[in-house]
């Protein structure tokens, strides 16, 4: 992972084709998406650069270059043709949406750029399906749309602004399809929406299915993450919605996850199970910020010393408290008032995305 890798570099070097070498400054990275991006100071020499290729005008079988330093060997090119679109069942990272392409791909080319004949960047090469570890004509890039989303949507501080639905929602099944007299299985079925969101604002229910943005089909969840990444943070866009046997469309401002509410970090000490680690309120912002399902609620570790208690248990960061002692937890404030208490015996129940795990502590 980039972030992970990153923290241990203490010196970045890039390495032009004749061979200057120049020390790079981290501008900010991204582990969601696999992208970070760097900056360096050439002098008064201009460097080339290559625009952007808006990759939704992508088409299979459009000629394609892979550019990267596989194995070490140097600076390579390799030619091919976009074999598929919206690849949205990779599960390279958090937001699935990548161009396959027979270009040859192998070690060493990921982070490369994938251009199109006309010298514009169709995407950044990222990762490729091999049993052996070569290229066997089935390379995945990050589309450009996305990679130009999180150059615009990066901060001050390095972080990434990304724009949210502001509801919960699954991929639409054969099954689930035919039950609501659906043509085809496509779109997204709206199961949960938060109060005064953007998704509320724009009148959109639960049950609705979102089939299009913008006039882009919608086929699944994957793909509706990504459309959203794409657009600017207070714009508007026309969502098609599908409800009740009709089809209509409603305006959707882009906005980001709110902060709301308050995380009131602490870091917990005393004899109990969570001795050693950080918790936090979980706001739709900060959940965007771990990873987790943006809707969900309560408190959450945000950070973990090493040595203590909690770890010695297992406990990880992104760990949401359910319960302590059968009493359910949803504020910093009442889970630091309860830790006060000196039980002889404590019982810790957590929910680490999506799977429910207990703990018996006792002094």
């Amino acid at each position: 992972k980039i972030e992970s890798y990153l923290s241990v570099v203490s010196l970045i070097k890039v390495v032009l084709l004749d061979h200057r070498e120049f020390n790079a400054k981290l501008i900010g990275s991204d582990e969601r998406t696999d992208l970070a991006v760097l900056k360096i100071e050439p002098g008064p020499q201009e460097l080339p650069f290559l625009t952007f290729r808006d990759s939704d005008d992508l088409e299979v079988g459009d000629i394609v270059l892979a550019i990267g330093n596989p194995f070490s060997l140097g600076q390579t090119v390799t030619s091919g043709i976009v074999s598929a679109l919206a690849r949205t069942q990779v599960g390279i990272n958090d937001f699935n949406f990548f161009i396959q392409t027979d270009a040859a791909i192998n070690p060493g080319n990921s982070g490369g750029a994938l251009i199109t004949l006309d010298g514009r960047l169709a995407g950044v090469n990222s990762a490729i399906y091999s049993k052996g570890g070569g290229s066997v004509g089935i390379g995945f890039a990050i589309p450009s749309n996305m990679v130009r989303s999180v150059l615009s949507g990066l901060t001050s501080n390095g972080r990434i602004l990304r724009p949210w639905l502001s509801a919960e929602g699954q991929s639409i099944t054969s099954e689930i399809a035919e039950s609501m007299g659906l043509k085809r299985p496509i779109g997204v079925l709206i199961s949960k929406i938060y109060p005064g969101g953007a998704a509320d604002r724009a009148g959109i229910n639960i049950g609705d299915v979102i089939t299009g943005l913008n006039g882009r089909e919608i086929v699944d969840l994957e793909g509706l993450k990504f459309r959203l990444l794409t657009k600017k943070i207070g714009k508007s866009v026309v969502l098609r919605l599908f409800r009740g046997g009709q089809s209509h469309e409603v305006e959707f401002v882009i906005e980001v996850p709110p902060k709301v509410p308050k995380q009131n970090r602490s870091k917990l000490d005393g004899f109990h199970p969570l001795q050693g680690a950080t918790v936090a309120n979980l706001s739709p912002a900060l959940a965007d910020e771990l990873g987790l399902r943006l809707l969900q609620t309560g408190v959450v570790v945000v950070e973990l010393e090493r040595g203590t208690t909690a770890s010695r248990l297992g406990v990880r960061i992104g760990d949401v408290i359910q319960t302590i002692n059968d009493k359910e937890m949803n504020d910093v404030i009442k889970l630091v008032a309860l830790l006060k208490n000196r039980y002889a015996r404590w019982t810790l129940v957590i929910n680490r995305r999506g799977e429910l795990l207990s703990w018996a502590f006792e002094r």
